[in-house]
């Protein structure tokens, strides 16, 4: 039976606390943002990381998309304009990096937003489920994880820091 453990739990407050934080971006001071999410991005990146995998071989869940595009645009361009010129920054870990010469630029804005639609997405999906459902769903989101959006995870928090040093 697949229960949901402590290291579930938090990963869920985890990603309903970004995701709070990334809505409310429009009305949050520019250095306590950058400060929020230099706080919850490490600890969600360890807790997506400590989600056990299944001891069995299971067919994935279905994480149902939920974040309307109008919606992703509205939370992107309010980081956006709080990040201002600091929104940009160079990519060195995009696979088309080793075949160019010239640098490749990323936003903060849209890495950040992405993370939010994955855990906006989850949430969504997860508020009514029984225990078992939301167990897979995490399971799901934890593979995501690994295959997509650890690595922007990282690569943001580089250009977070960068913003909060200067």
């Amino acid at each position: 039976m697949s229960v949901l453990t402590p290291n579930r739990l938090a990963f869920l407050a985890l990603a309903n606390e970004y995701c709070h934080a990334v809505e409310n971006a429009r009305q949050a001071d520019r250095a306590d943002f950058v400060a929020d999410m230099l706080r919850l991005l490490p600890r969600i990146y360890i807790a997506a990381s400590d989600i056990p995998r299944p001891d069995f071989q299971q067919d994935p869940a279905y994480i149902a998309p939920a974040l309307d595009e109008d919606y992703y645009d509205s939370v992107r361009l309010s980081m956006e304009m709080l990040l201002g010129e600091d929104d940009t920054f160079l990519e060195v870990f995009e696979q088309d990096m080793k075949y160019s010469e010239t640098p490749i630029a990323a936003s903060i804005s849209e890495s950040l937003a992405d993370i939010f639609q994955v855990l906006y997405n989850l949430i969504d999906s997860a508020k009514d489920a029984p225990a078992e459902i939301v167990v897979a769903l995490l399971d799901a989101c934890r593979d995501d994880f690994d295959e997509y959006w650890s690595q922007p995870l990282c690569n943001v928090l580089r250009a977070l820091n960068a913003i909060r040093q200067n």
